[in-house]
C-alpha cells in the first residue's frame, strides 16, 4: 500500500498542472487590488533547488525535489515563492509546450503547499532591440495566468539597469503589452543592490508614462543601516509602495550567526518602515556545479552560501529567525548571543583590530552560564583599542535613548577596559562614540560597565564595542545588554 501511495504521488507531480484549475487558492477571479494586497503582505521565499540554480531549475526540472523544498518553505511560514524564468531556456519568442508545462507544474506544486507565485521574466536577458519578440514571449508566459489567483504578480525584468537607455525604452513598450494581456496583474521591476534607491528613483522617472504598480527593492547593504536604506528607497518612489524582493548575506566568509542577525535586523527595520513583505535570498545553499557555468555568479564562492538551509537540508540558525518573523513577528535579541553561550558558528560577534588582540570564547570564567569572552595580551592601533563588536537588532533613529552594559573582571589587567557605543550615518561614516566607566586595573571581581547615550540626529546605526587594549593581563566579559 505504501508503495502504491508513493507511485500515485510521483504520478501526480509528474503530470502537467493546468493553470485554470487552482487546487487550494481562492476561486474568485482576482483583481489588481486584491493581488496588490497579497503582494504587499506576501511572505515570499526566493527559491532554486540546491542542486539546480537559475536555468538548471528548468532544464533539470525535478518535481519531487521541488515538492519537498516548497513543503519546507511552507513550514518556515512562507506564503509565496518567486519563480524566475529565462527566455533562452523556455523557448523564444514562442515558449515550448514542454517548458510551459513545467511552469504550470511549478505553480501547481506551490499551490498544493499554500504558496502563491510571483513570476520574474527576462532574467539573463539583454536583447532589448527585439521588442516584438519580447512582447510575444511575455504575453505567452503571462497570458495563461492572467486571471489565475495562484499567481499574484509579475516582475518584468530582474535587476534592470536604469542607466541603460535601450533597456528602459524596451521596458516602456513591454509593460503596456503585458497589461493588455493581464490587466489585473500587478507589474514591477527591480534594480540591483548597487543601484539601490537612486536607481529606483531613476526608473520611476523614466517610466512615468508606463507606471509600475510597486517597486522591488533588492537590499544587500549593511543591515545595521537597513531602516535608513529602506526609507530612502520608499522616498525614491513615493507614493508607490515597495517590497524587499531580495535580502540576505552569505555564510561563506561570515558566521551563520551573522547571517541570522542580518535578517533579523532587516525584518525589524521593515516592520518599523511599514514594509510588509521581506523575501530572503535564498531558501537553499548551492552544491558545487549547481550554478550554470556560463554565469558569472558561478565563479563567486559567496553565492553558494546564502541559503537558510545547507545543501544537506539541515537548517541554519537564520531559518529560525525567518520563521519567527513570518509567523509571530518576533525577532528576539537572543540572536545576538549576548551571554556568549552559542556555538561559534551561531554567534554574530566580530573581532575589531584582531592584530592588536582577539577575544576568545572560553569556559574559564563565566559570570553566568558556561562561557565568557576573554582578552589577553592586547596592544592597540594608534588611538584605537581592539574589541569584540556587534550591532543591535533594533534599528537606530536619531534622538533615541540607548543603554548598553556588560560585566567585566580582570586578572592582573592593565591598560583600558571599557565598552563603547559608536555611531554611524547612512553612508557608514563614523560620527562619534560614547564610552562607559572603566574596569579598574589589577585583579577584580565582576564589575558592571554601562553607558547611556542619545543617538546623534544623523545616526542610522550603532556598534557596541567591548574593548580591552594595552592589557598585559587578562579580562573577561559576560552578560551583555543593549537596548
Amino acid at each position: 500500500m505504501r508503495r502504491l501511495c508513493t507511485l500515485m504521488l510521483v504520478c501526480l507531480l509528474l503530470s502537467p498542472a493546468q493553470p485554470a484549475s487552482p487546487a487550494h487558492a481562492a476561486t474568485l477571479t482576482p483583481t489588481r487590488a486584491s493581488r496588490m494586497a497579497a503582494v504587499l503582505a506576501a511572505r515570499t521565499i526566493n527559491y532554486y533547488p540546491s542542486n539546480a540554480g537559475w536555468t538548471y531549475l528548468w532544464t533539470n526540472f525535478d518535481p519531487v525535489r521541488i515538492d519537498t523544498d516548497l513543503a519546507r518553505a511552507a513550514t518556515l511560514g512562507a506564503t509565496d515563492v518567486r519563480a524566475v524564468i529565462f527566455p533562452q531556456t523556455f523557448g523564444y519568442p514562442t515558449p515550448t509546450s514542454a517548458y510551459a508545462q513545467k511552469l504550470s507544474q511549478f505553480v501547481g506544486i506551490a499551490d498544493a503547499h499554500g504558496l502563491s507565485v510571483k513570476l520574474t521574466l527576462f532574467d539573463w536577458w539583454s536583447s532589448y532591440s527585439d521588442v516584438a519578440g519580447s512582447i510575444t514571449w511575455a504575453q505567452a508566459i503571462v497570458g495563461p495566468y492572467a486571471n489565475d489567483p495562484r499567481v499574484i504578480a509579475v516582475e518584468v525584468k530582474n535587476e534592470i539597469q536604469p542607466g541603460d537607455a535601450a533597456a528602459i525604452a524596451w521596458a516602456g513598450q513591454v509593460i503596456p503589452a503585458i497589461r493588455g494581456t493581464a490587466p489585473a496583474m500587478p507589474l514591477t521591476l527591480s534594480v540591483d543592490g548597487g543601484s539601490g534607491a537612486t536607481g529606483m528613483a531613476s526608473l520611476k522617472s523614466q517610466l512615468a508614462g508606463t507606471p509600475l504598480d510597486y517597486y522591488d527593492f533588492h537590499f544587500y547593504g549593511a543591515s545595521e543601516r537597513s531602516l535608513a536604506e529602506i526609507r530612502r528607497a520608499q522616498n525614491a518612489v513615493t507614493p508607490s509602495p515597495i517590497v524587499i524582493g531580495e535580502t540576505g548575506v552569505s555564510t561563506y566568509s561570515g558566521t551563520e550567526g551573522e547571517q541570522a542577525a542580518y535578517l533579523a535586523r532587516v525584518f525589524r527595520a521593515a516592520g518599523v518602515a511599514g514594509v510588509g513583505s521581506v523575501a530572503p535570498w535564498t531558501l537553499n545553499d548551492f552544491a558545487s556545479g549547481a550554478i550554470p557555468p556560463n554565469s558569472v555568479v558561478s565563479t563567486m564562492p559567496a553565492q553558494y552560501k546564502f541559503g537558510l538551509y545547507r545543501t544537506d537540508t539541515s537548517a541554519k540558525i537564520s531559518a529560525g529567525v525567518v520563521t519567527g518573523a513570518w509567523t509571530t513577528g518576533a525577532t528576539p535579541n537572543t540572536i545576538l548571543n549576548l551571554g556568549f553561550e552559542a556555538a561559534a558558528i551561531d554567534s554574530p560577534w566580530r573581532n575589531y583590530l584582531p592584530a592588536a588582540g582577539t577575544a576568545v570564547i572560553t569556559t574559564e570564567q563565566p559570570r553566568t552560564g558556561a562561557r565568557s569572552a576573554r582578552f589577553s595580551g592586547t596592544t592597540r592601533s594608534g588611538s584605537n583599542l581592539p574589541s569584540l563588536l556587534t550591532s543591535p537588532i533594533t534599528p537606530v533613529q536619531g534622538g533615541q535613548a540607548w543603554h548598553a552594559e556588560a560585566y567585566a573582571r580582570g586578572v592582573n589587567a592593565t591598560g583600558i577596559t571599557e565598552i563603547a557605543l559608536s555611531w554611524f550615518d547612512i553612508n557608514g561614516t563614523w560620527l562619534s562614540q560614547n564610552t562607559s566607566n572603566r574596569l579598574p586595573v589589577g585583579t577584580t571581581t565582576w564589575t558592571k560597565l554601562s553607558v547611556d547615550a542619545t543617538a546623534p540626529a544623523t545616526a542610522t546605526s550603532v556598534q557596541l564595542h567591548l574593548k580591552s587594549g594595552d592589557n598585559t593581563g587578562t579580562v573577561y566579559y559576560d552578560d551583555v545588554a543593549i537596548n
